[in-house]
């Protein structure tokens, strides 16, 4: 147990290491891990197990790119991760049907996509055990998703609107129609989308991407997939621009933020990556970014 702490503090080297330590001490703040039978198959997700008496009432999924796990996404999440009780959030960490989701890309090799792995009952038997067991209410969930997973939460906001209050993908272009399998529901919804300029997998000016060196089709361009969601919200006049601070200027990469966001309407935010790979930009915490989008949909009329 020592050693765990200590490498967790060394890791953290903040207050948030502090913050960690003081819930283990506390017997809470451990992670949990559990499963849920969807037809046939055992789905697994892991959580951070909330203070007693402490009260949850949004719920978000983070999950994680192709071939990874949900537990890895730990890593990103940790000033996100200590915002989450001050704001009655919950953050879960689902797997993909080993190790892949079963998104919309319609050329995915992974096995999740050959057999048709039902990711809607999955996600619907978590929002229900979390609300059974945590009291979360399910007009405020939410889900973001890198790379792999941000097709995921793609296919979330296509396929399951009405039970998502927002999205984020990150590193990740919707699916040409032509190469999307997911039927689209066509419902507003407030999406983030984050992506770099200069990434060799997703890329950003659209076109095919491969995975493994294995085509997983054509894939829309940035400002294609930006102008899906802000249309369909009902937005056609240009967003806001502004640049947003660079804090590092080392990475040579800068951000630009176009929103779109009216009374009455979702929210529709692109960060464009100038410079940006297949990774996390340095001027941001993407995920602290992220959970900062989610509350203003929450707080917004």
């Amino acid at each position: 147990m020592a050693n765990l702490l200590s490498s967790r503090y060394k890791k953290t080297g903040s207050l948030y290491g502090l913050f960690f330590l003081f819930n283990i001490f506390m017997g809470y703040g451990q992670l949990i891990s559990d499963s849920i039978l969807v037809e046939s198959h055992y789905r697994s997700f892991h959580f951070n197990k909330p203070a007693p008496a402490s009260i949850r009432e949004s719920l978000l999924f983070v999950m994680h790119g192709s071939g990874g796990e949900g537990k890895q996404m730990l890593r990103h999440t940790q000033l996100l991760e200590a915002l989450a009780p001050k704001e009655n959030m919950l953050i879960v960490y689902p797997d993909g049907y080993k190790r892949y989701w079963n998104e919309c890309r319609k050329l995915s090799t992974a096995e999740a996509n050959k057999i048709d792995i039902n990711e809607q009952l999955f996600f619907e038997s978590m929002i229900a055990y979390f609300h059974k067991n945590y009291g979360i209410k399910k007009d405020q969930v939410f889900a973001a998703g890198f790379s792999g997973g941000g097709h995921m939460a793609y296919k979330l906001a296509l396929t399951m609107p009405q039970q998502f209050k927002a999205v984020a993908a990150i590193v990740a272009n919707m699916p040409d129609s032509a190469y999307c399998d997911c039927t689209e529901k066509r419902i507003p919804i407030s999406v983030l989308i984050i992506n770099g300029t200069e990434d060799p997998i997703n890329p950003y000016n659209g076109g095919e991407m491969f995975v493994n060196n294995a085509s997983f089709g054509v894939v829309r361009s940035t400002e294609s997939s930006f102008r899906y969601w802000s249309q369909l919200a009902g937005y056609m006049s240009n967003p806001v621009e502004k640049q947003l601070p660079d804090t590092d200027t080392a990475d040579h990469r800068i951000i630009r933020s176009y929103d779109y966001s009216a009374s009455g309407k979702p929210e529709v935010n692109l960060l464009k990556v100038i410079g940006g790979r297949h990774d996390y930009p340095h001027d941001i915490d993407v995920y602290e970014y992220v959970g900062q989008f989610f509350l203003r949909q929450l707080h917004s009329k």
